[in-house]
């Protein structure tokens, strides 16, 4: 299916393929970050119909769909898609693919060895080439090819038109080895994703020129390395055939010709029916059909019961009748025409269902990971405190079975941002934010000032001469200069000098605050709950002057405050700008993170459930009261409410039910939404990448290098020189100088096991900074001719096109022209 929500032209060296069905963005440590063991996680097996070659029968073609034929065959560019991906994946040499467990496994098509050789006072790799390894034109594989892409992606040349390719800007030379066969790669600082490079391996024919690089390579492929060539691409039929490469050295292909053809996600259904194609992902809604009509085959010809008409009930049906045959003509003229239309569409509809009996659905769970975003870059978001109360306000395992538990999959939420439940280095690293807890989210919102009836509440700095001006006849009796003086020291009053002299205080801010908080706790309006809840008010308010923290400073106490802040230090503060920060909401901060002490353990405190006590809201802070039964927060007289933008499509149902769910767990906090559909096409451009939500859901791909392809996605948004945010592929506008330092520091770690132990401390970071909330990996649906072997629901794996076919030899003809 398509992907809206995730940046369409992403390709793997930029996180590939951004998700979120389109249709239907695609990849939301500290407290687990310690130097323990791996979590044993399992990932759901692929779902491919496996079988042994010698089973499968050679020739035929297969027509599998995509969503629309690619922009571009070079998939280094930016508008590079999941159709690019898809087709270079059976025409160009991938090194290191990735297999079924989302590790990158060398590939011995190409290579009979690569590894690092040497690591002082460079690191250097050495690749052996597999000697029968040739391009289409006859020509081998080699140095030059590596040499020309190094080149073109590095980014010392302009002129290149290229995505963000991190890696190749490390290599300081490539040289031929001890023989053709050889091609030493030199680093000239240490690169642990060098597995990531050359991947696809693009002729130097290609690469050697910026010329051929940004246009060479967009409509055609002339020279190619894979099972297969590129026979042609009909922009008419929307088709783009591929054929048996004849100079291809590994195993055979087993398909004459493959056809990658463009079929819309509301087309899949009838192009299915019809034999248009034989391979196609799907929504939930395709899948159902699919297994009602395999489930009514044994039914004798009889109309299915469902689908048009199957809601009619006998009653409805004779008093359709009784018009359709009756003497008011106008009336038996529209009821006949009625009756017509829905029983073309029941003929239709039964002969779509015995059609898709020949086809199986293969589900498994796709290599990408559904996310909540939180855009941290202005409005409430901007302050974490909100953010992490949005996050525990969530049920991830009630949104997780939304999605997953009607398809037979598990609903298990995702854990990681960096690794999906069955890779290596996998770890549940949410406990750095936190279980879901409405209490503990309603006292981050009345930490960071958000009440019950804030919202008519007048701001903060409203002077106090011009609201005893506002109050009529009793304060007309004082005049303004005492008005004023006395305001100001209402204001540094005491609660219980608030609650005695309530009629000269009730204008100043400090009485309002006094009145809020008697309101949350009107059940206990006795002295002794009045002087309680004074305490707690002072409680919260000095935790604010202490301890504010900013996304981007981590652990940074003194840090100065930027210049265009005001004197507080809190008026101007852009999100990602560094800010003076308290000791005690830094350690807080620290111990809900999990780091380690000096001697490397970690305090009791940390190890219990939940988080650390204090760690997320001050200690002593009061939780509002249950916010359905009170009403909506606000603060400086407005509402909390948040802009929630979902896709329309009609394959993004499953999207906005979910989103359904999110709207009314916060309402449950307090928190208002309004929630905008826009169509996919302008889904991701308009909003996410422009910055034009509050929240928003979209997805990520997985990937067997996160220290590379995580990096951009996490990164913390920098200034540019016109005074907007660079934010690379961070959409959520959070990040810190910390996490960017744990990425640079795994991808230069060449232990690969101390490389993963950076990744769950990032990880960490990542979770407890709250902009982006991982909530569960996306469902695979692929409908599939069930004589098909070798290809469906392939997971973490990338497919092997040339095992590809049917298990039986098929009569004459293709297989896509019969009727089903």
């Amino acid at each position: 299916m398509s992907h809206v929500g995730v940046p369409r032209g992403t390709v793997r060296k930029r996180r590939s393929l951004a998700l979120l069905t389109t249709g239907v963005l695609t990849i939301p440590v500290l407290a687990g970050c310690s130097s323990g063991g791996e979590e044993t996680s399992r990932g759901v097996p692929q779902d491919i119909a496996p079988a042994a070659r010698e089973t499968v029968a050679d020739g035929s073609t297969v027509n599998w769909a995509v969503d629309a034929l690619p922009a571009t065959f070079n998939a280094f560019q930016a508008d590079a898609d999941s159709a690019t991906t898809r087709i270079t994946g059976a025409l160009l040499p991938t090194l290191f693919p990735m297999d079924k467990s989302g590790q990158p496994k060398l590939n011995p098509d190409y290579l009979e060895s690569a590894k690092v050789i040497e690591r002082e006072p460079k690191q250097v790799v050495l690749y052996k080439l597999n000697q029968q390894a040739v391009w289409s034109d006859g020509r081998e594989i080699g140095a030059p090819d590596f040499v020309a892409q190094w080149r073109a992606l590095s980014g010392k040349d302009s002129a290149f038109w290229t995505a963000r390719n991190s890696g190749y800007e490390r290599i300081e030379k490539i040289e031929r080895g001890a023989d053709d066969l050889q091609v030493r790669v030199t680093f000239s600082k240490p690169y642990a994703d060098w597995r990531s490079l050359f991947s696809p391996l693009y002729p130097k024919e290609i690469t050697g020129s910026p010329d051929t690089f940004n246009d060479g390579a967009r409509t055609t492929l002339k020279n190619t390395a894979g099972p297969f060539v590129l026979r042609s691409v009909s922009t008419s039929k929307g088709t783009v055939t591929l054929a048996r490469n004849p100079r291809w050295w590994g195993d055979k292909a087993k398909l004459d010709t493959l056809v990658f053809r463009a079929v819309a996600a509301k087309d899949r259904t009838q192009a299915l029916a019809d034999g248009t194609v034989d391979v196609a992902d799907i929504d939930a809604a395709t899948a159902d059909r699919i297994t009602l009509a395999r489930r009514d085959r044994g039914n004798n010809g009889q109309q299915p019961a469902h689908g048009p008409g199957s809601e009619i009930t006998p009653a409805a049906a004779l008093r359709s009748w009784a018009l359709a045959h009756g003497s008011d003509e106008e009336a038996a003229e529209i009821a006949q025409a009625a009756r017509e239309k829905n029983r073309k569409a029941v003929v239709a509809y039964a002969t779509e269902q015995k059609a898709l009996r020949d086809f199986a659905v293969r589900k498994s769970l796709e290599p990408a990971y559904t996310q909540l975003a939180l855009n941290g870059e202005s409005g409430p978001l901007a302050d974490d405190r909100v953010r992490r109360a949005v996050a525990r306000a969530l049920d991830r395992q009630e949104l997780a079975q939304t999605v997953l538990g009607p398809l037979g999959l598990p609903a298990k939420p995702l854990g990681s941002h960096l690794a999906l439940a069955g890779q290596p280095g996998y770890k549940d690293g949410s406990g750095a934010l936190g279980d879901q807890n409405t209490k503990e989210a309603q006292a981050l919102l009345a930490d960071a000032g958000w009440t019950r009836g804030g919202a008519a509440q007048l701001p903060k700095d409203t002077k106090a001469g011009s609201e005893a001006e506002k109050k009529g006849d009793k304060d007309a009796k004082e005049d303004k200069d005492k008005d004023t003086k006395e305001g100001a020291e209402a204001e540094k009053g005491t609660a219980e000098d608030a609650k005695k002299d309530e009629d000269k205080d009730a204008k100043t801010e400090k009485s309002e605050k006094e009145s809020k908080e008697e309101k949350a706790d009107e059940e206990a309006e006795d002295e002794k709950g009045d002087k309680k809840a004074g305490r707690a008010s002072e409680d919260s308010a000095a935790s604010r002057d202490e301890g504010l923290y900013i996304v981007g400073e981590d652990n940074k106490p003194g840090a100065q405050a930027p210049a265009h802040a005001s004197a507080s230090g809190a008026s101007g503060l852009h999100v990602i700008a560094p800010a003076r920060t308290a000791a005690a909401q830094s350690a807080a901060l620290l111990r809900q993170a999990g780091v380690v002490g000096e001697d490397g353990t970690v305090a009791a405190q940390d190890k219990q459930p939940g988080g650390a006590a204090g760690a997320y809201a001050p200690v002593g802070t009061a939780a509002p009261a249950p916010a359905a039964a009170k009403g909506q927060l606000g603060k400086d007289g407005k509402t909390l409410t948040l802009r929630f933008v979902l896709p329309s499509g009609p394959g993004s149902q499953s999207l906005r039910s979910v989103g359904d769910k999110i709207a009314a767990m916060l309402e449950k906090i307090g928190i208002g939404t309004e929630i905008t559909k826009v169509p996919d096409e302008s889904y991701f451009k308009d909003h996410i990448a422009s910055g034009e939500y509050d929240l928003a859901l979209y997805s990520w791909p997985a990937t067997a290098y996160p220290a590379t392809d995580g990096r951009p996605i996490y990164a913390k948004p920098e200034p540019a020189t016109d005074g907007s945010l660079l934010v690379e592929q961070n959409y959520t506008r959070v990040g810190t100088d910390h996490i960017d330092q744990l990425f640079d520091q795994a991808a230069a770690e060449l232990d690969e096991k101390a490389a993963r132990e950076l990744m769950k401390q990032a990880d960490a970071r990542i979770w407890a900074a709250a902009g982006s909330i991982p909530l569960f990996q996306r469902p695979q649906l692929v409908a599939v001719d069930k004589k098909l072997a070798n290809v469906g629901a392939f997971g973490f794996a990338a497919p092997r096109y040339q095992d590809i076919g049917f298990k039986n030899r098929q009569a004459a003809g293709s297989p896509a022209d019969r009727k089903k």
